[in-house]
């Protein structure tokens, strides 16, 4: 099989996110660099995955308990020079057909050029929490703090 081909991080990270909604998980790891040692998944739990396989399974685990949900990306900054890309987001998850707002979460990609194109290589995401105090961050509307 001829692996698919990113021309952008950004074509490679709507992949990822087109993989999470279908519930594909070997779309989603198709977007996922072929380097076994360097990949690093940190989940919103803290869980860090690394390497290939146990990236696999852990997403195998996560769709098996939320076979349908989907992400609505916005804040988003992009870093990119012309052999890596680094994306911050702010993610908010929608399971299956209930439209409740879950989250938001501060996910963190790094993608690098190879001659595959364009693939992730670290992904680290977790909940945004609310601060204490008058000088916080707002998020929304919303006092959140960023770590």
């Amino acid at each position: 099989m001829t692996p698919l081909f990113y021309a952008t991080a950004e074509d490679a990270e709507d992949a990822f996110y087109e993989a999470i909604a279908q519930a594909n998980l070997d779309a989603l790891m198709a977007v996922w660099a072929d380097d076994e040692d360097n990949l690093v998944c940190i989940h919103p739990t803290g869980q860090r995955v690394d390497g290939h396989a146990a990236i696999r399974e852990s997403w195998r685990a996560i769709f098996a308990g939320n076979p349908r949900f989907s992400m609505r990306l916005h804040s988003k900054t992009r870093w990119e020079s012309a052999f890596i890309s680094a994306h911050c987001v702010v993610e908010t998850l929608y399971l299956q057909a209930d439209r409740t707002a879950h989250g938001p979460m501060l996910s963190t990609h790094i993608f690098i050029r190879g001659v595959n194109g364009w693939r992730l290589v670290s992904r680290h995401s977790s909940a945004l929490l609310p601060l204490s105090g008058d000088d916080n961050d707002v998020f929304d509307g919303r006092k959140h703090t960023l770590h």
